[in-house]
């Protein structure tokens, strides 16, 4: 791992909540940036769907959350708004990182207004991820460069997003499948990227096949290039 941001974590700490639907990749997590003594990070809860994050976050109080987007029960935007209250506490409110492979505007722009300080991707380093939960910490709004320009954008317009009833249909798993296979990605590097089995990745395929009444992924593609999704 590369040296440590300048962020002082000799007389720093912070508590942190890992919510990740993959225990995998909340292990990888944790012993990435969970080393308090060196991060001044300290990991004092995980959970992997929605009901469990909230009870865990009610519980333990931390002053940073990392979320994912995408979880079993409703995703990130419910754990937000089932802890709206923690967040706007007035002394030590909770704030909340959204960490996904995600990097699709709507997602973005969702977790933002349901009330997360930031949104990084999963291809952050552990050295910036500690920086980014300190500035989280700190009151500090965090985005990679790429996803700021999107909420930039929501925020600048008025105009309320149009519904796309088609991809409304879509779970939030399967819109995630569905950019990566637009993406030319193959079924086994997406079934690593997002840390699921091929057969899942293929079941999920074969049901936004279903649900577009599209018949292949070269349709599938042109559908999603159209819409602005790729």
């Amino acid at each position: 791992m590369t040296e440590q941001s300048t962020t002082s974590t000799e007389d720093r700490r912070v508590r942190v909540v890992l919510v990740d639907d993959h225990r995998m990749f909340r292990t990888g997590v944790q012993a990435e940036i969970g080393q308090t003594d060196r991060t001044g990070v300290e990991v004092v809860g995980e959970a992997a769907d929605v009901d469990q994050a909230v009870t865990v976050i009610t519980a333990t109080r931390p002053e940073v959350v990392l979320l994912d987007v995408h979880l079993p029960g409703g995703g990130g935007v419910e754990v937000l708004r089932r802890c709206a209250s923690l967040m706007a506490a007035p002394e030590n409110p909770v704030r909340f990182l959204a960490l996904s492979v995600s990097d699709a505007a709507e997602d973005v722009i969702g977790v933002i207004r349901g009330g997360a300080r930031g949104y990084v991707t999963k291809t952050i380093t552990g050295t910036d991820l500690v920086d980014s939960v300190f500035r989280v910490q700190d009151g500090d709004a965090v985005f990679s460069p790429r996803l700021a320009g999107f909420v930039l954008d929501a925020f600048a317009s008025t105009d309320a997003p149009p519904v796309d009833e088609d991809l409304d249909r879509l779970t939030q798993r399967e819109r995630e499948v569905l950019r990566l296979i637009a993406r030319g990605y193959a079924y086994k590097e997406i079934a690593k990227q997002l840390f699921i089995s091929v057969k899942t990745v293929e079941s999920h395929v074969s049901a936004v096949l279903r649900k577009l009444q599209l018949s292949n992924r070269h349709e599938l593609t042109r559908w999603a290039t159209a819409r602005r999704l790729v």
